[in-house]
């Protein structure tokens, strides 16, 4: 298996406010100010993983639709996870329903969700062995 290192880097601003860079030098807002400073919210970090995954698994869907020629209008996604409530607080179950809108075929979808989950998307392929995962589709056309 052949390797590539990739680097983010994270800075810290203050409070519990941080701002992550990612390897291409796009920048995003993490964490939150605490309530005696002035409000400010970032992305929480346990849901910009699963943002992670989704969008990781949602650039492939679309990509392998794309190149079966299917008529592919729009995709947004629902995720819903279960955390527990003690430290370390991990996930232990992970659900996706992919909402496509367009006259796309029902086995295509599902094989690009199929490929994307099992093959291509690195996010989930690091997450899957330590947790329940499920997904399903919605037809909207």
């Amino acid at each position: 298996m052949e390797l590539k290192t990739k680097e983010v880097k994270l800075e810290w601003l203050r409070s519990r406010m941080f701002v992550g860079t990612d390897h291409m030098g796009n920048s995003i807002a993490i964490g939150y100010l605490r309530e005696d400073e002035p409000e400010g919210h970032g992305v929480n970090p346990a849901d910009l993983m699963l943002l992670g995954a989704a969008s990781c698994s949602a650039y492939d869907v679309v990509q392998i639709l794309e190149k079966g020629k299917q008529p592919l209008e729009g995709l947004k996604m629902d995720v819903s996870a279960e955390q527990s409530q003690e430290a370390p607080y991990q996930y232990v179950s992970l659900h996706f329903n992919y909402i496509i809108k367009g006259d796309v075929a029902p086995d295509k979808i599902q094989r690009a969700m199929q490929l994307s989950e099992d093959k291509y998307c690195s996010v989930l392929a690091t997450l899957k062995p330590g947790l329940a995962f499920t997904s399903e589709y919605t037809l909207e056309n």
